[in-house]
């Protein structure tokens, strides 16, 4: 038997290894190997170990099927054991944490054996007696940031071929502008057949489509294919072996994300009305409304715990908020340890005198001392009481408290529940509370009710390199309120059993779902009210809709998941009755929690209340569980300490294991053969050679690193020796005289290959830089780049590079790249593949860590994070003919047509050439050329300095 259901909180503690399912002896002298497969939609195709042709995946498919924002998703493995012995299969798929399994089943010799949804009691029973066994088990368990996952084993025959198939649903969510569906591509192995397909179907229309990958190649974009019209759009991934191959191997180069994101049109009007068997939709998000100021607090914990990286980026992220207050926004700061101190006595307005003062302020926060989470908290909502009775808040305005803390209280009140309680009865219903737990050592439970409690809602923010870049998204979510007190009418005599039909805020780039039944004699046309306030007055969207027409748009797609809707309507009924149990008393809760049951059983969906049981066949000796986690649950279990390595973990985009950088797992203890320990909690370990060192949020990594030795340079000039190309006049007349061998060769801050010329390409020098520089700039391409030139350092510290066409903003730093498009922050580590496909822009990075942003009709540029000598940010252009006759620019002038003066009579290494009526000296010189990736090759070119 097979049970899968949600856990209690003590009992997710899986004995399994951090690598999966672990190899095992079904009977005395019986060898077992394991093959693992992923795939999901937020999809995984993987295997735990690199397979030696035992269990052999033959076949492996996703169907993905959203009609209007409601996925259903159906992945689908096919294996073979190729091995003369029985072996176990192992099953996994990574699924997102808001999708609901909704059927399992697995085929073996011809059997189908399903599974069937319970109520959780009453599978209990089952569960208990599998535990006290001791007996391994398939769990579900979060495995990163967005994701759980599911497993489960079966022992294969040799011979024998098995069938998994593994069904769940789930409603997109509208985020700054876009849904996303996100697919993890890990199979470990070359597969005969590989196929995605993601079928989308919006009647309102699709507005806007992309994909992304992290380790497409251009072999593999072949395998890509994409169509769409008007209200449909077909994306295919389907691989040949060859395609899979990495070169000159026999392994796969699958191994990363595949990311869709599309939007929708929208007007200004009441929504989209959407109708299909007996169920309506009604989707809000109506574009043009202007936004609503807002008065803001940043209640900010600056406790010793935030000692490091952790104060570092929340400093970085505040100043990049700070940036983006509108003039008509008011806000204040508090920051907090023991106790609290608030930077202003009262709300000041976001001017640029005020904004900058606060830079300066938050610049200077130093993390010191316990947690004082209720008096800060108090002190946030006087400081809006006051300003509000001496009607020092705009007409109109929204107030927000946005709290970030990275743990539990330990200075004045302490007691969660007291705190909640205090808060709710300071802020009394008037403002927003949203609240930031910053890594696992915070109660995250303690802060979703405070949030829920308030009107808002709780995030957590994972401690990786993008710390900074969550905090800013977050803020970038709450940033622009549209609506207050929305609320939706409909009439009674046709429709029922509506969802939450009242909401306190409506941002810009979100949007609101209403679901509900039709009656039985529900009127021909249906009609709608949206009621809510603007800055300055109230407004009222009305729309009607005929009800048979409506319902003919879902009827003639023919790979549309037919009778969605009212599995829609289910599916948020439930998520929004799991989220009212938080804040309910005893006895309000025990009536929600019959009826999320009840629905939960009717559409057999696993929930946290049901659990789903598989029977297996005859002879298996051991029982699997599957759990489905929640968010608490993952608190407290990140720091581990295994035999030679040390790990400080946490849970970041890659989902990685400790222990195992390779493998793509949820936060656990790491096993090994040997002994280990595991400390809970952050306060609980303490490394005396750790305590002076900068917090890391990943793991402290034990590694030797080879670095290419330091450039002797000029202490007073900073300028590196350089080679003459040998064969020059100047060789040869003026022979170098030196006890020491010669400087390596250095690669200069930009090379520029001039359109039309046969000459040497162009090296230019940057010797004088005070600020940011404009390097170049075109209108008519629409493009322009600048960036921060060390002189000191000699590097670039960053390059941005900003588009008009499509709009959208790549900036470069030595750490990572952050693509900006819609407010949104998408951050990625250099070296890793990229593969970015976006109406206007295309976007790739190789595994040596060279970018390129390219149109069929723009100049390409390029970003390199340059690791040989003179290490550092490199900029690279091609396809410069395609420069308009307005370029300009640092670099951009080069391309207004060079005039080459002929070589110096005395020395054939030197010329002048002219820009624009300026003189530049340019001397031939040996340059190690990064355009290809380290180590580079050595060219001759023309050094000009800046």
């Amino acid at each position: 038997m097979l049970l899968i259901h949600s856990p209690l909180p003590l009992e997710f503690r899986s004995n399994l290894p951090g690598t999966g399912a672990k190899m095992k002896t079904s009977a005395p002298g019986r060898a077992c190997g394991i093959a693992t497969v992923l795939l999901s939609l937020l999809a995984v195709l993987h295997t735990s170990t690199p397979q030696k042709n035992d269990i052999d995946i033959y076949s492996l498919t996703v169907d993905s099927r959203v009609s209007s924002r409601f996925a259903h998703t159906v992945v689908t493995s096919r294996v073979v054991n190729k091995a003369d012995v029985v072996q176990e299969a192992t099953f996994q798929v990574e699924l997102p944490k808001r999708a609901f399994i909704t059927n399992f089943s697995m085929i073996i010799d011809g059997v189908t054996y399903p599974g069937n949804i319970k109520e959780k009691a009453a599978a209990q029973e089952q569960y208990s007696t599998a535990v006290a066994r001791g007996e391994s088990a398939g769990l579900i368990k979060a495995t990163g940031r967005k994701m759980e996952q599911f497993q489960v084993s079966v022992n294969v025959a040799p011979s024998a071929k098995v069938t998994f198939e593994l069904v769940y649903e789930e409603l997109l969510k509208r985020r700054l502008e876009v849904y996303e569906l996100l697919l993890k591509v890990q199979p470990q192995q070359l597969v005969k057949h590989l196929q995605m397909d993601i079928h989308i179907f919006e009647p309102q229309g699709i507005s806007f489509l992309e994909t992304e990958s992290t380790f497409m190649t251009n072999e593999l974009a072949d395998a890509l294919t994409i169509s769409r019209n008007k209200t449909k759009a077909h994306i295919r991934f389907k691989p040949t072996l060859s395609q899979q191959k990495s070169p000159g191997q026999e392994d796969t180069v699958l191994n990363g994300n595949f990311i869709i994101r599309y939007d929708v049109n929208r007007t200004l009007s009441g929504g989209s009305i959407q109708i299909e068997n007996g169920y309506f939709v009604h989707y809000f998000a109506p574009e043009g409304l202007p936004t609503i100021p807002k008065n803001v607090i940043f209640v900010i914990d600056k406790s010793g715990s935030m000692l490091g990286r952790k104060i570092q980026q929340t400093r970085e992220a505040l100043i990049k908020i700070l940036d983006d207050l509108s003039p008509r926004d008011q806000f204040n700061l508090i920051s907090f340890s023991g106790d609290a101190t608030q930077w202003k006595p009262l709300l000041v307005p976001a001017s640029a005198e005020d904004v900058n003062q606060a830079r300066r302020y938050v610049a200077g926060i130093q993390a010191q001392g316990g947690t004082n989470i209720n008096d800060a908290m108090l002190m946030a909502v006087q400081l809006l009481s006051n300003a509000n009775r001496q009607e020092l808040l705009p007409a109109g305005s929204v107030s927000l408290i946005i709290l970030l803390t990275d743990g539990d209280p330990t200075v004045g009140e302490t007691n969660p529940a007291r705190i909640q309680k205090n808060v709710q009865e300071a802020i009394a219903g008037q403002y927003s509370l949203f609240c930031l737990g910053f890594g696992f050592d915070v109660s995250y439970a303690f802060l979703e009710k405070m949030a829920l409690d308030n009107g808002g809602l709780a995030r957590r923010i994972y401690e990786d390199s993008d710390s900074a870049l969550q905090l800013q998204d977050f803020y970038q979510e709450v940033a622009n309120p549209l609506l207050t007190a929305v609320t939706f009418e409909y009439p009674s005599n046709a429709v029922e059993e509506v969802s939450q039909d009242n909401f306190r805020l409506l941002f810009k780039g979100s949007e609101i779902v209403v679901a509900g039944k039709l009656q039985d004699q529900s009127p021909d046309v249906l009609s709608a009210k949206v009621r809510g306030h603007l800055h300055m007055q109230n407004i009222t969207f009305q729309t009607e809709i005929r009800v048979a027409e409506k319902e003919e748009e879902f009827q003639s797609p023919k790979y549309i998941f037919h009778s969605f809707m009212e599995r829609l309507w289910a599916y948020l009924t439930i998520q929004q009755l799991l989220e009212k149990m938080i804040l309910a008393s005893d006895a309000e809760k025990q009536a929600l929690e019959t009826r999320a049951l009840n629905l939960s059983l009717q559409y057999s969906f696993v929930t946290p209340l049901t659990s789903m049981v598989v029977t297996k066949p005859e002879g298996e000796e051991r029982s699997e569980v599957a759990e489905k986690p929640v968010e608490t649950e993952n608190e407290r279990r990140h720091f581990h300490l295994d035999c030679v390595c040390v790990n400080f973990s946490k849970a970041g985009p890659s989902g990685k294991a400790p222990g195992n950088p390779g493998r793509l797992g949820p936060q656990g203890p790491v096993h090994s053969p040997s002994h280990h320990l595991t400390y809970h909690g952050v306060r609980d370990l303490l490394l005396p050679d750790m305590l002076l060192a900068p917090s890391t949020p990943d793991e402290v990594d034990l590694r030797i690193k080879a670095r290419v030795p330091a450039i002797p340079s000029d202490t007073m000039t900073h300028r590196h020796q350089e080679r003459k190309p040998s064969g020059s006049s100047a060789d040869t007349s003026q022979p170098a005289k030196t006890d020491s061998p010669p400087a390596p060769i250095q690669a200069p801050p930009v090379i520029l290959t001039l359109p039309g010329q046969s000459v040497n390409p162009l090296c230019v020098d940057i010797k004088h830089s005070q600020g940011p520089m404009n390097l170049l700039s075109d209108p008519d391409q629409g493009v322009e780049v600048t960036g921060q030139y060390e002189t000191e350092k000699a590097q670039f510290s960053w390059i941005e590079v900003t588009f008009k066409n499509p709009q959208l903003q790549v900036r470069a730093s030595p750490e990572h790249v952050v693509v900006t498009r819609n407010r949104r922050n998408s951050a990625y580590k250099w070296k890793e593949t990229l593969f970015s496909v976006t109406p206007g822009l295309n976007m790739t990075m190789d595994k040596a860590g060279l970018l390129l942003l390219s149109s069929p009709d723009k100049v390409t540029i390029g970003l390199l994070p340059w690791d040989g000598p003179g290490e550092g940010l490199r900029l690279l252009l091609r396809d410069t003919d395609r420069f308009s006759s307005h370029v300009g620019g640092t670099l951009g002038q080069f391309y207004q047509g060079v005039l080459w003066g002929p070589p110096a009579a005395a020395d054939d290494s030197r010329r002048t050439l002219s820009v624009q009526g300026r003189d530049y000296s340019a001397t031939r010189l040996l340059k190690l050329d990064y355009q290809e990736g380290s180590p580079g090759t050595e060219i001759s070119c023309w050094s000009v300095e800046l």
